[in-house]
């Protein structure tokens, strides 16, 4: 038989309780994506891939990000550099960090930088599509558009990933409610603790 096998009052053959406190602990700080990790690097490398499209005109990402001569040729607003930079950072810095070491505020971090990165990824298509008349620079290039629908996935896969690490910890909780009124229990059972007899009064 295994040495590890579980007696029927919930402990070991040595006769420790399962240390709940450390699981619990351990499911706090972690997350287990699963095969959603794969996804996510892919959707990692894509906006990385991103970066070096044209994001507008002949402007890519990386001149939106630096902010050079091409970017101000092509009338580049504030929506579209504050969502390559949400992308560089959350989508792809705090991404990868979270994967690495799959540290659940590094993963909050990234769902929360990725959601509102999609907000300003619709900013920065539709200042593109309404450009006034007599100012100079292209629509939306295929650069911006694919890291939008990107960080839409990647906000999505995310979430999952999270409120799946959010399931577990409240199952890691009530198994510790259930172990803690099992050991008052026991106490109860086991009847009052006799003071030793130099205790008493003579």
């Amino acid at each position: 038989m295994s040495s590890d096998r579980r007696t029927p009052d919930n402990t070991t053959p040595d006769g420790q309780k399962p240390d709940y406190d450390t699981a619990e602990r351990r499911i706090d700080s972690e997350i287990d994506p699963g095969v959603r990790a794969v996804v996510v690097a892919v959707l990692v490398l894509v906006l990385l891939g991103t970066l070096a499209l044209p994001h507008a005109g002949g402007a890519t990402g990386f001149d939106v990000l630096s902010g050079n001569s091409s970017a101000l040729g092509e009338s580049i607003a504030l929506p579209s550099r504050i969502f390559e930079w949400f992308v560089l950072v959350f989508g792809i810095v705090f991404s990868v960090l979270a994967l690495v070491t799959r540290i659940w505020a590094l993963a909050w971090a990234a769902l929360c930088g990725s959601a509102v990165a999609c907000v300003f990824g619709m900013l920065s298509i539709w200042s593109r599509q309404t450009l006034p008349s007599d100012v100079s620079g292209g629509g939306p290039g295929i650069g911006l558009i694919v890291a939008w629908i990107a960080v839409l996935l990647l906000t999505f896969h995310w979430l999952k990933a999270v409120w799946n690490k959010t399931t577990a910890q409240l199952e890691a909780q009530e198994r510790r409610r259930r172990a803690a009124t099992e050991a008052e229990q026991n106490s109860q059972w086991a009847g009052p603790v006799l003071g030793r007899p130099t205790d008493r009064k003579r």
